[in-house]
């Protein structure tokens, strides 16, 4: 019998499929796009099936499943990005699909809160999730306000590189809910822009405010890791043997007793 551990990734595959499918059927998707959208899931099955088996889970809670919808609903998003690299695509279902992917990344929190079912794994999965619709996003609008724009969507997988070579970054962040807000904020912003209804300025103003709300909220998680950083402890200070002829207690030069033992108080002896 298939255990539940594999089952349930390969689950997210075939929605996966389902969705590039009804993409293909509709407005139309390329090889490419296929290509994209298929590597995805695969990425997604393979990613998802090691952290159960890492957490020693046996099968997804409620609200994994919600995010696993919302990562399918991303690959759909990332097949139409490419697409759009090859020619003029559909935006209002780009739009309306990466919208419906950043409105259930609040559905997912309160299931798993509401099902007493939050754990390390959903919330890493959650995140993972974000992250890839913003990197997506970011590559959709550079036409529109510049490739610069891309420092949004990677600026997480940067932070995650730095710890491989720094120890200290990988600590761990106490909750701050001004990091969700300014999350939230660059899915919001990019969509936005994706949709095409701003005039070029004000595009650029708003990627350019959520990028600066990023770059806080990260300085600050640095700086906090930085100040709470594990310090290595201080060798013990050697220490010098005490001369021939004197006895211990006594200091070398003084002469004075330092230390009785055992301590005497009132001239008794305890």
């Amino acid at each position: 019998m298939v255990s539940a551990v594999r089952t349930d990734p390969f689950a997210g595959a075939i929605l996966q499929v389902g969705v590039l499918a009804a993409l293909a059927g509709t407005v139309g998707l390329s090889a490419y796009g296929w290509l994209a959208g298929l590597l995805f899931g695969v990425v997604t099955v393979a990613a998802l099936g090691y952290g159960l088996r890492r957490s020693g889970a046996d099968r997804l809670g409620p609200a994994d499943w919600v995010t696993l919808t919302r990562a399918t609903l991303a690959g759909g998003v990332a097949a139409l990005t490419v697409d759009s690299f090859r020619g003029p695509i559909a935006v209002p279902v780009l739009v309306v699909l990466a919208a419906v992917a950043l409105s259930l990344d609040w559905v997912d929190g309160q299931v798993a809160r509401r099902t007493g079912t939050t754990s390390a794994l959903g919330a890493r999965f959650d995140m993972e999730v974000d992250s890839f619709l913003v990197l997506v996003l970011c590559g959709y609008v550079a036409d529109q306000v510049g490739a610069w724009v891309l420092v949004i969507g990677a600026m997480r997988y940067v932070f995650v590189a730095a710890g491989w070579a720094l120890p200290w970054m990988r600590g761990s962040l106490p909750p701050r809910y001004w990091r969700k807000v300014v999350a939230a904020t660059q899915g919001i912003a990019l969509t936005v822009v994706a949709a095409g209804v701003l005039p070029r300025p004000l595009a650029f103003a708003v990627v350019f405010g959520a990028l600066a709300l990023l770059v806080e909220s990260f300085g600050r998680d640095v700086g906090w890791l930085w100040r709470h950083r594990v310090r290595p402890a201080l060798p013990a200070a050697p220490v010098s043997p005490a001369p021939a002829g004197h006895r211990s207690g006594w200091t070398p030069d003084a002469h004075v007793l330092a230390a009785r033992q055992p301590a005497e108080v009132g001239g008794r002896r305890r």
